[in-house]
């Protein structure tokens, strides 16, 4: 039977892409060993996805694996061989704020966890498909240069600018800007998993997301901006709002939705391909406008309290342009918008505070 490895599969995009391949037929190898907890603390673990997987999914087979430990990573991939069809890597520490309290961490999980898998790919199974969870955090804060216009409710892109129609593209500079250490050590995946591509001829691809976001993420307050946010107005927990007035923009892609682009590339691959995915112009959000949804579709008042200073490096306004990935897949289509997103959220958050 053809295998699917799946890195950080009780995840939001873990879980998703688990449950896609599973669907199509395939068996599931699930790698993840909870880091979010370690990461971001008890409230964040995702152990409940994890026991979800193993009881819904009978072709799904977890491993409490560390990205990290290279033996165990080529032994796992050796064992599989020329069974395995496909590599979803989507396990990553992934808050600016945690990177700078531990560096090594942040960069041994995020660019060595991502040489580990490429090189146990590129060893046993380069026929496979490499799909790597990248970020718009690459570009740093060099979106902040653009110029921004100040709305009632957000920020917005010049309509003058030629990346006010669809967002911006991958013709971005990833150089000279501020990209916080998260966002270096997500560089450093990324420009491997292309140099994979590139010099070793495997299909890779690295899509570089936005806000990735579902009824299955386990949100944190140091990660996770929708799914975090809704929880605390669902639950009255306190929230606190940093900087640009609250009216920071962001695009949001629905995981269902990411997992279809991944599939899409896994059925026809290319090698070292670059893609900015996310809600683009179809799903995105301030935050104001995010708390106005939140709370109308909950019916609850959102206890929060504003910080002017905003996170270093943040962005102020991102859309990302899907327009390179839609000119390679035309078949590809979002089917969740920010309201319908956020709706599932609420009802997700729901179900689990009565668990």
């Amino acid at each position: 039977m053809a295998i699917c490895i799946v890195t950080g599969s009780a995840g939001l995009v873990g879980s998703e892409a688990a449950r896609r391949w599973s669907g199509e037929g395939y068996d599931v190898i699930g790698v993840d060993n909870d880091m979010r907890a370690h990461f971001f603390g008890a409230e964040a673990s995702t152990a409940w996805n994890r026991k979800r997987l193993e009881s819904e999914l009978r072709s799904y087979r977890h491993h409490d694996t560390d990205i990290r430990d290279f033996a165990a990573i080529d032994a796992l991939f050796a064992d599989r061989g020329r069974d395995i069809a496909c590599v979803v890597h989507a396990a990553a520490q992934p808050s600016h704020d945690w990177a700078a309290r531990d560096p090594h961490t942040d960069f041994s999980v995020n660019a060595t966890g991502t040489l580990n898998l490429l090189e146990a790919t590129r060893r046993h199974a380069p026929q496979a498909p490499f799909i790597f969870t990248s970020t718009n955090k690459v570009y740093g804060d060099q979106p902040n240069a653009l110029p921004l216009v100040e709305l009632e409710t957000r920020w917005e892109l010049d309509p003058s600018h030629p990346w006010s129609r669809h967002g911006i593209d991958e013709s971005m500079s990833i150089d000279r800007t501020l990209h916080s250490l998260f966002g270096a050590s997500k560089v450093a995946a990324d420009v491997l998993t292309q140099e994979y591509g590139r010099y070793f001829g495997l299909k890779t691809a690295c899509f570089r997301a936005g806000c990735l976001t579902g009824p299955a993420h386990s949100g944190a307050e140091l990660h996770g901006f929708l799914a975090y946010l809704v929880k605390c107005v669902v639950t009255g927990h306190a929230y606190t709002v940093f900087g640009y007035k609250a009216k920071q923009v962001r695009d949001n892609i629905h995981a269902h939705d990411l997992i279809d682009a991944f599939w899409r590339f896994f059925r026809a691959p290319r090698s070292a391909e670059v893609y900015n995915i996310g809600g683009g112009r179809h799903a995105n959000v301030s935050m104001l406008e995010a708390i106005d949804i939140a709370s109308r579709l909950s019916g609850r008042a959102f206890n929060h309290a504003y910080c002017d200073e905003n996170r270093i490096g943040d962005h102020i306004w991102w859309i990302g342009s899907t327009e390179r990935f839609r000119e390679h897949y035309p078949g590809w289509s979002m089917k969740y918008d920010i309201e319908s997103t956020i709706a599932e959220i609420v009802d997700a958050v729901r179900l689990r505070e009565r668990a």
